[in-house]
């Protein structure tokens, strides 16, 4: 949606003119070079096959970590920080310039006869300049960042982590070159190598961890992390990790020299497109700082509870029951997942129409639209509501690890996930609302929304931080969420009616409390199998990682079948609009719309 005038000339438009070339020379070329021979469809699912299997992998890493070095302890916490700043501070010093400024522009030059390599070549210089810098830069403020990240952090926890992120924050230069890789080959239609690469990234990644459990051993419950842990495993741990995104970054190098473009390093930012963004593409990226500082702001204040568990010991509560950053991070994960793979693509495919609508003026179809997408999101996101209500408790355990008191440390877990779940539906609602804007090319309201939740979001937690232990803030936090998502709902609601008119809520309404019904129906059977799991006695269900599996999968399946028969016997109308796309690519699936 970025706009760009006509009358905008990059340098290899200028070079194609001074070498002499013809003036249709840009008129025979391929207008869709940039998309793939065999189709979107076929593209697709590749590009899903890849992130789903990232995915899984990424929860194997997950637990195994878990086991090396604990999930709710001290070292979790501090390696976690340590690991996820270089990929915010990526986000917020270039990814929005790289995916909303520049890459609109990659495609387009990608059409031309040259192929982009012109403009390939200068992307590429400008981001290893810009990238080496700031990685240098801030590498050398490791300690500072750290310390200006966390909250009550000791000396030398603060020393710990910036022993961690010394290792870790050199992965900001290769998550931005593989951000720009990837986009130069997606935008020559090679898509698969993009979702594929972070498969390379964790499995590396699990096998250092694993590597790090047989040379290190295991977390013990009897551990005192503090005083045991050496540098080699800072090193082992930390270099390990960041192995893995320099591998996921430099794999794309080998498709890249494929391209049949001769792409060598050239200087200049002129026809890079910084000029000609468009107020959408700036409105767009303001969103998105506005979203990542708020994130590192509300992580600094779950931070606290790492440092926290300390005052639990003197009150005689076991410090692993007590989430930090780790446990956030791994609940956010799990509730995120269903609405990328359910949601996100409904919502992709609804779009395409949306905007489509909007441009041609088709407002009652328009309003059809947002009023079809919010009822067919109300059969996954009500089931995986409730089942993650039911769940939390094995799901958490799933990522506790094996020592003594991972029962608790998948508790603690599972508490964050209660929380996140209540605000499921609103989340995905009000990411659907937000579409619509976007449809009209309108950036600007969301970004005053997203300005308006983040004050109030940081205002209340920040204020109550004052007020509470430290190892109460998470759960302040992560709570906070879920009422911002229902808040950002009502406001976003309000301003599409307003602007657009109204779009039957009634049949939405009904939609959320039909499917609703039967998630509950579903839930309270799930909840029957899981008693009889030991689940509520912290029995089977929380005896191992395998234990929790088997759990999870069993009352899942059990959830599924209540909740698909309840769902036919009521004849919910939603049910046949979510099954007939799944039902196009597993014809299996077809009969249960029957």
């Amino acid at each position: 949606m970025t706009q760009t005038s006509p009358a905008d000339r990059t340098a290899a438009d200028q070079q194609d003119s001074d070498a002499g070339r013809s003036p249709h020379a840009e008129a025979t070329a391929n207008p869709n070079s940039h998309l793939p021979k065999d189709g979107m469809a076929k593209a697709s699912a590749v590009m899903a096959a890849g992130t789903l299997l990232s995915r899984v992998l990424g929860f194997v890493r997950t637990a195994l970590l878990a086991v090396a070095i604990g999930q709710t302890t001290l070292i979790a916490d501090v390696f976690e920080k340590a690991n996820t700043i270089p990929n915010v501070i990526y986000l917020l010093l270039a990814g929005g310039m790289f995916n909303v400024v520049l890459v609109p522009q990659l495609i387009k030059a990608a059409k031309r006869p040259d192929r982009g390599a012109d403009y390939t070549s200068r992307l590429l210089t400008l981001t290893t300049v810009i990238l080496a810098a700031f990685t240098l830069l801030l590498t050398a403020m490791a300690y500072p960042i750290v310390m200006a990240l966390t909250r009550g952090w000791s000396e030398p926890m603060l020393v710990l982590g910036a022993a961690f992120a010394a290792w870790t924050l050199p992965q900001i230069f290769f998550y931005g070159f593989y951000a720009v890789v990837g986009q130069i080959l997606n935008a020559n239609a090679k898509f698969g190598w993009y979702m594929w690469a972070p498969v390379l990234n964790n499995m590396i990644a699990i096998t250092v961890i694993i590597s790090f459990i047989v040379t290190f051993g295991s977390y013990s419950a009897a551990d005192d992390q503090m005083v045991e842990w050496t540098t080699q495993q800072t090193v082992w741990l930390a270099a390990g990790h960041t192995a893995g995104i320099i591998a996921q970054a430099l794999l794309l190098l080998w498709p890249l020299s494929k391209l049949g473009m001769k792409i060598r390093p050239k200087f200049g930012i002129r026809g890079m497109g910084l000029k000609t963004t468009g107020k959408i593409a700036a409105w767009t990226l303001v969103a998105m700082i506005i979203g990542n500082v708020a994130n590192l702001l509300y992580f600094r204040l779950i931070s606290g509870a790492t440092a926290g568990r300390e005052e639990v010991e003197a009150q005689g509560i076991s410090p692993a029951s007590i989430p930090g950053e780790t446990s956030a991070n791994i609940a956010e994960l799990m509730v995120i997942l269903p609405h990328s793979v359910f949601v996100l693509s409904i919502a992709t495919v609804l779009f395409n129409q949306l905007s489509r609508s909007m441009d041609l003026g088709h407002m009652d179809r328009a309003r059809e639209l947002v009023n079809e997408g919010l009822r067919i999101f109300a059969i996954p996101v009500m089931f995986f509501m409730i089942a993650i209500l039911v769940l939390a408790g094995p799901l958490g355990r799933i990522f506790g690890g094996s020592a003594a008191d991972a029962h608790l440390a998948g508790a603690a877990v599972g508490q964050l996930l209660v929380l996140h779940a209540l605000g499921m539906p609103f989340r995905s609602a009000n990411f659907y609302l937000l579409r619509v804007f976007y449809a009209a090319e309108d950036a600007k309201t969301p970004m005053f929304i997203y300005a308006a939740i983040a004050a109030v979001g940081l205002t209340v937690t920040h204020v109550s931080a004052q007020f509470l232990p430290n190892y109460q803030v998470p759960f302040v936090v992560v709570g906070m969420f879920s009422v911002l998502h229902m808040l950002q709902y009502v406001i976003c609601h309000v301003l599409v009616v307003r602007r657009w008119g109204g779009f039957s809520f009634g049949s939405v309404l009904a939609a959320y409390s039909r499917s609703g019904a039967a998630a509950v129906v579903a839930g309270v059977a799930g909840a029957g199998v899981l008693w009889l799991l030991g689940g509520y006695t912290w029995g089977f269900a929380w005896g191992s990682i395998g234990s929790a599996l088997v759990t999870c999968a069993v009352v899942g399946v059990v959830m599924a079948v209540v909740f698909v028969v309840v769902l036919r016997s009521l004849k919910v109308r939603e049910f046949d609009d979510f099954i007939q796309p799944l039902a196009r690519r597993i014809p299996a699936l077809g009969r249960l719309s029957r």
